[in-house]
């Protein structure tokens, strides 16, 4: 099959090298345009881009894909380059682009996505981080074929995966990017051999929730939320942005929590007690979060009793 892959961050990337071990002939590669990056904020490439290079695999970088525009000549220049490939398939993963119907068109086979969860749920830019938010037990991958909606298509392929209960978005990010790349290739091998397993499956609008992007505001923590969100909330932001709360002037990312059930008579929000056996315990709207792993600004992740050799919560009874 001739195949056009489309996408851009690490979980896209690690599509896009099944498939070129699988043996597809990948004869296009769309990412977005390098960007700004770390302290010094020099342009950099995506991994999708890297990995292409990698790989001696042709790469466009539009800035959008919509005819007409101040991008408009430059989207135009792709289309014919698409039409003149004329793929059998597009694969698209995380590409941060929603594709006009002018593209979708395009493929023989049409336009087909990795999702990180188990559609309808979770529709969106943030799956893997909103389902450990929201305590789901369970996620997975959903192969879908592209519509002009949100992530609306109906369904070629779906597998479930548990979420365990120290699983991070990373730790989840990395085991649901190896599921995505084994059913992509499962799914272009079942439509390249016509199966009739993959007949797409509409999905049920009704039951659709939303994985909004997820926002730096949303780090801090709110100390007057039971303690067993909270320590959802950690897993869910980590790495991106860091779950965080401020004593004083200090802000401290918050990189492990447990939630304990117990009773605590102090008002939300206040520092129980910080040693180095119990961790930093903080009572919370329901429960007590005990704070495992921190990091103060400028310096490294520490675990409780590192952390408290360097930083003093000063008098606990006093709160903070």
């Amino acid at each position: 099959m001739k195949v056009v892959f489309a996408g851009t961050p690490e979980f896209a990337a690690v599509a896009l090298k099944a498939l070129f071990e699988a043996g597809f002939d990948i004869g296009l590669v769309l990412t977005q345009p390098d960007r700004p990056a770390g302290r010094g904020k020099l342009l950099q490439a995506s991994a999708v881009k890297q990995l292409a290079q990698e790989l001696s695999i042709p790469v466009l970088q539009p800035q959008s894909l919509r005819l007409g525009g101040a991008h408009g000549d430059a989207a135009s220049d792709v289309h014919d380059q698409l039409v003149q490939i004329r793929p059998d398939v597009m694969v698209v993963v995380a590409y941060g682009q929603i594709l006009p119907l002018s593209v979708l068109q395009i493929p023989r086979f049409g336009c087909i996505n990795i999702h990180a969860s188990l559609l309808p749920r979770w529709r969106g830019a943030a799956p893997i981080q909103r389902a450990i938010e929201a305590g789901d037990k369970t996620t997975g991958i959903t192969i879908m074929q592209m519509d002009e909606g949100l992530d609306t298509g109906p369904i070629l392929l779906q597998e479930a995966m548990d979420i365990l209960h120290d699983d991070t978005a990373q730790t989840l990010h990395d085991k649901l990017a190896l599921m995505g790349s084994r059913l992509i290739c499962d799914a272009l091998f079942g439509l390249k051999n016509r199966s009739a397993d993959f007949v797409a499956q509409p999905q049920d609008a009704n039951s659709a929730t939303y994985a909004h992007k997820i926002t730096k505001a949303e780090a801090f923590l709110d100390f007057s939320l039971p303690a067993a969100i909270l320590a959802d909330k950690v897993r869910a932001f980590s790495p991106f942005p860091g779950a965080q709360f401020a004593f004083g002037e200090t802000t401290i990312k918050v990189w492990r929590a447990t939630a304990l059930s117990e009773f605590s008579p102090e008002s939300a929000g206040k520092i129980i007690s910080a040693d180095a056996k119990n961790g930093v315990l903080v009572a919370c709207g329901q429960g007590i979060l005990r704070i495992e792993e921190m990091q103060k600004p400028g310096g490294r992740r520490l675990n409780a009793s590192e952390f408290i050799q360097g930083f003093s919560f000063g008098d606990i009874d006093s709160g903070w």
